[in-house]
């Protein structure tokens, strides 16, 4: 990996990779890594401004022409629209990211004969039955593709597929992750509309969490440091053409428990209020959500160290202090 193209660079995950490439000695081999980021859901940083091996582009990518880049080798396509708030606010522009930018780079890939590593999502999975819990990535998925959240379910969905067949026809080394709630010092609550977030920012506030639906949708949860290994070992291990899902399997977890377990974690009770879905959040979420990460633990070596309530202490430090 001498040269790096990576889009949403700016992402809460985009920015702990980047720090990963950057400062792992694993990786000193790395000559230039290129990022692009338009900041509709993240903000700037300056943090490698001055570093040789980095530049950054800022660009809404679904203008930019990719036949004004040099020739990279590795291509990590992780710029997406993640929190169900923007994907409502914005389903064209989801759309898009997930599969005419896809494409895109895709050609590009061809041309340079490059690596692609596709950032998909759990969320292509929809609501899997019993039976399909903890799911794994056979699982075919069961998803409405006529719903709030269908821009983004079947722009991922689409987006896996174009890796197939860029795979098969042109030989293209693709490489496509599934992320399942990953969480961490970075994320921003005010622009991250997701559970953790919220719940900090409550906290931080001292007011009630509001809890969408019913509160008893479960979820795992992974820290960003154990994700960030599974992804490190899909880019550089894994296998041609392969998908793995990467996150926690452990424990499963209730959106009204998670609240709890955060008030114990701080050593301070948080109340919550069950509300109906609010209009600018989707309200079609999954009941379960829970990674089977036996493929990437048996390929790749990948095992989470962090357990919940280590990672949410963690995370709420970083709160305080910044």
């Amino acid at each position: 990996m001498k040269k790096i193209l990576i889009t949403g660079i700016n992402g809460f995950l985009g920015k702990h990779l980047l720090d990963n490439l950057l400062d792992n000695i694993n990786f000193s081999d790395i000559d230039q890594i290129v990022g692009i980021d338009n900041f509709i859901s993240s903000k700037r940083e300056e943090k490698y401004i001055d570093n040789s091996k980095y530049y950054f582009i800022e660009s809404d990518l679904i203008r930019f022409d990719f036949n004004e880049l040099d020739k990279f080798d590795t291509v990590i396509h992780l710029a997406s629209l993640a929190s169900p708030v923007y994907y409502k606010k914005y389903p064209l522009e989801t759309i898009d990211i997930g599969t005419t930018v896809t494409r895109k780079l895709l050609e590009r890939c061809k041309e340079w004969n490059a690596k692609f590593i596709f950032f998909s999502s759990s969320e292509i999975y929809g609501n899997p039955p019993s039976k399909n819990i903890p799911t794994s990535e056979d699982f075919k998925g069961y998803v409405s593709c006529q719903g709030p959240r269908s821009c983004y379910d079947e722009s991922k969905r689409l987006g896996e597929t174009l890796c197939y067949v860029y795979n098969k026809k042109y030989n293209i080394n693709t490489k496509i992750i599934r992320p399942f709630n990953i969480y961490g010092p970075g994320m921003s609550i005010n622009s991250d509309y997701r559970m953790i977030p919220n719940i900090i920012k409550a906290a931080l506030r001292k007011q009630p969490v509001n809890i969408y639906g019913t509160g008893k949708q479960t979820r795992t949860f992974c820290y960003f440091t154990d994700a960030i290994d599974g992804i490190l070992k899909v880019i550089t291990n894994g296998d041609f053409g392969e998908t793995y899902n990467i996150g926690n399997d452990k424990p499963e977890i209730s959106m009204i428990d998670l609240v709890k377990l955060f008030g114990k974690t701080i050593n301070s009770e948080i109340s919550y209020k069950l509300i109906p879905y609010p209009e600018y959040y989707p309200d079609d979420e999954p009941i379960r959500r829970l990674a089977s990460i036996k493929k990437a633990r048996e390929n790749l070596n990948f095992h989470p160290k962090v357990n919940l309530e280590a990672g949410l202490t963690k995370t709420w430090t970083w709160a305080l202090k910044n």
